[in-house]
């Protein structure tokens, strides 16, 4: 036993000392790159064999009534990588520079504490004040009784009551009530630590109360959440796009994230393909189709055969329908097509509309990953280049060699990707075309590592979205704050787990929008819950001048 221990030990080294660039001869040499690939792709598939083994003895475990094996993490990791983040790669170090924290600190009150004078020397002379900010919070409760005038006509048989205060509708305060959403969707606490706390603070509130308070305070909220997205959208031509999974009812649906440095919106629907995410882009539930030249042109890049398209001549062109009467023309004239070349001629006539219509801004590029639901839906298509890498770092070679070529490559990888940022800073046609040219000399050239080269070839098939920043500097090179916003969704659903209503599942989408946007834009949320609970903003008086106050927001920032 012992000795074949020792043995393999030897194989290993020896095989990890091998490195074909110093075979001199030709074949030779490509005769060992083969068979080191093979010992890579074999490395592989055992790894996959032995990890789906322990998920086969996990579930017969379970079967039997006990317990899978446990799921307990290394000191150190060794073998395979699970870590796949860039962060260290793609980022230069800069110098830290500790700002001051008492910048945005504002202060309340002012107050001189006395030096007694008794423990002062006779010829102590007074040289002005030395300041302290510190920093407190009185938190008690202001209840009120409001004793409200009552007055009776007998001739109108009417009685006439004083209405309470704007914002203080129900038993509760709009300072209460600006705190509980500020805490739930901003803090993220659960409703029953929220319960525990008020009634600490000396607060009593029902269950039922706070759990309408948080699903059911929508009605005064939804116009302000769609004229922030409206604003938004038309802040800039381009916008970020991600995707995370969601629970409601015990149902799976998906959470759509769109973003750009100025405001962030979620928007949860039953599936995530390409006509669900068309509905996101338009803030609509209820898709519009039209036929028109658009449509035809996107049938025949989805490859849609030419008698379908013909037959689709045949009907009316340039009307809007709605989803329903669309179905009903397919039904009826296009009886016989099938399901998957359905749902393209819906997409195409979806996509259509939302080309030609001017209710909402019409994104120029999204900036997301390449899943298959995000294509076609705008002209342009912006990859991340930080997934990208991501697809190599998950390269797990057994060779040392190959994990030589793996290292100069992620090295060569991050420094191009630092010259496409400088690029965007200071953008000419000579960087532009010596850009180009290195992207093919970067993923064109082949390594002997047969599974990087085959991830270069698919990096190198995307080159015009991973380079479409050469033609708009302005474009981000990574989907980072999409992928961060949609994080904030699913600490939100670890905590809470899943919503159980629609009506929960609109609260969350809005008020968490609200809460990402006025973070970005330097508000505090919990100020604006307050304002907008109170009604103090009585200026914004209108849904078109509500408009504007996001539109000057959203540009101050920009």
């Amino acid at each position: 036993m012992t000795q074949k221990s020792e043995l393999e030990k030897l194989e290993e080294t020896l095989l990890q000392t091998i490195d074909p660039s110093e075979i001199a001869d030709p074949s030779l040499r490509r005769t060992v790159e083969i068979l080191l690939n093979v010992i890579e792709q074999l490395q592989a598939q055992t790894k996959e064999l032995q990890e789906e083994n322990q998920r086969l003895r996990d579930e017969n475990n379970r079967l039997k009534g006990e317990d899978g094996k446990p799921n307990v993490k290394a000191n150190k990791s060794k073998g395979f990588k699970e870590n796949h983040s860039s962060e260290k790669e793609r980022k230069t170090p800069k110098k830290h520079i500790k700002s001051s924290k008492n910048v945005n600190i504002t202060i309340d009150r002012k107050e001189i504490l006395p030096y007694p004078k008794s423990e002062l020397p006779p010829d102590a002379e007074f040289k002005g004040y030395e300041e302290v900010i510190v920093q407190d919070i009185s938190l008690k409760t202001d209840n009120v009784l409001f004793l409200k005038p009552k007055y009776y006509s007998p001739s109108e048989g009417k009685t006439y009551l004083a209405p309470l205060p704007a914002g203080y509708d129900g038993e509760f305060g709009p300072g209460v009530k600006a705190l509980v959403m500020s805490l739930y969707y901003g803090a993220n606490m659960t409703q029953g630590k929220l319960l525990e706390f008020l009634e600490d603070i000396g607060i009593s509130m029902s269950a039922g109360y706070l759990s309408n308070l948080l699903i059911k305070n929508t009605v005064d909220f939804e116009a302000e959440f769609n004229e922030l997205y409206t604003s938004g959208l038309a802040s800039t031509p381009w916008q970020h796009l991600d995707q995370t999974s969601a629970r409601v009812k015990g149902i799976n649906h998906t959470t759509n994230v769109i973003c750009n440095p100025l405001y962030t919106v979620y928007s949860t629907t039953l599936k995530k393909d390409r006509l669900s995410v068309l509905g996101v882009l338009q803030n609509k539930q209820e898709l519009e189709f039209i036929l028109n030249e658009l449509t035809y042109e996107l049938l025949d890049s989805l490859n849609i055969p030419v008698k379908w398209s013909n037959r689709l001549k045949l009907l009316p062109q340039g009307i809007v329908f709605t989803e329903s009467r669309f179905n009903s023309l397919l039904n009826r004239y296009l009886s016989k097509l099938g399901s998957q070349h359905r749902t393209r001629v819906l997409e195409a006539a979806a996509i259509s509309f939302y080309h030609q219509q001017a209710n909402i801004p019409i994104i120029q590029t999204l900036v997301c990953d390449d899943a298959p639901q995000f294509k076609l839906l705008t002209d342009n298509l912006a990859l991340c280049w930080v997934h990208e890498g991501r697809h190599y770092k998950k390269l797990t070679p057994f060779v040392a060699c190959h994990q030589k070529i793996l290292d100069d490559f992620l090295t060569e990888f991050w420094n191009y990707y630092r010259e496409l940022l400088a690029y965007r800073e200071s953008p000419s046609l000579e960087i532009k075309l010596k850009l180009e040219s290195k992207f093919w000399k970067i993923f064109g050239t082949e390594t002997g590592y047969k599974q990087l080269d085959e991830r270069k070839r698919l990096t190198a098939a995307k080159v015009s979205e991973l380079l479409l920043v050469l033609e708009y500097p302005e474009l981000p090179l990574h989907n980072n704050p999409a992928e961060l916003a949609a994080r904030t969704m699913v600490q939100r659903r670890k905590i809470s787990y899943a919503t159980q209503t629609s009506e929960g599942t609109k609260a969350w989408d809005m008020f968490m929008s609200l809460v990402v946007t006025t973070r970005k834009l330097g508000i505090s949320f919990f100020k604006y819950m307050q304002d907008r609970i109170s009604k103090k903003i009585v200026h914004v008086v209108s849904p078109q001048e509500k408009f504007h106050h996001w539109e000057q927001l959203l540009e101050i920032n920009l």
